[in-house]
């Protein structure tokens, strides 16, 4: 009877340190194979049948609608490119040029995933409707306060993630190694 009893409790300690275990790593969003090119990460096989069990989790929970091998890749960027956090009260400016891809947007999100409510009601830019220089690049401003020229509104004081999405892009991280020099850079500016 005594031995029937420390089993019951090695297995509900297991069963619970696995629980505890599994929450936290959906909790801090940890996944395999996750991808560095700069500030960018990105996890090549979120959107395919080799995708490990914790994004697939990851997922599930947010309901987010991952994009398949074939369609493309999303890079989130949760520091600037000096390797701070990105803070609400800074400005940013997003420039540079991305993979080749047919189509590209960059969205502002907070760090769970949903979109900033902001005066301007701008949440992000399509690679269709940015104004560019002449050699093709590209400069986005984030920032609270109202900028000329391509200005992404941060809205409220609130943390905040960036989002890009490359739609039909030749990047295949099976076979070749990202270069960070045709990812935008994330440069921090002023700050409140």
């Amino acid at each position: 009877m005594l031995n029937l009893f420390k089993f019951l409790v090695i297995v509900l300690a297991g069963t619970a340190l696995g629980f505890a275990v599994t929450y936290r790593v959906l909790q801090r969003g940890l996944m395999f194979n996750v991808v560095s090119v700069g500030p960018w990460t990105t996890v090549p096989k979120s959107g395919s049948l080799d995708s490990d069990p914790y994004a697939r989790a990851i997922e599930a929970r947010s309901a987010e609608l991952p994009l398949g091998t074939a369609e493309g890749l999303t890079f989130i960027a949760r520091t600037d490119s000096g390797g701070a956090r990105l803070l609400p009260r800074c400005d940013y400016a997003v420039r540079g040029s991305v993979p080749p891809t047919r189509y590209w947007t960059l969205t502002l999100l907070s760090p769970r995933g949903f979109l900033i409510d902001n005066p301007a009601k701008r949440f992000g830019f399509t690679s269709a409707e940015l104004v560019r220089a002449a050699d093709g690049t590209f400069d986005i401003t984030v920032s609270r306060q109202a900028r000329p020229g391509n200005w992404l509104p941060l809205g409220k004081a609130q943390p905040f993630v960036l989002m890009l999405r490359l739609y039909d892009t030749l990047l295949d991280f099976g076979t070749t190694k990202a270069d960070p020099s045709t990812m935008p850079k994330i440069v921090k500016g002023r700050c409140a």
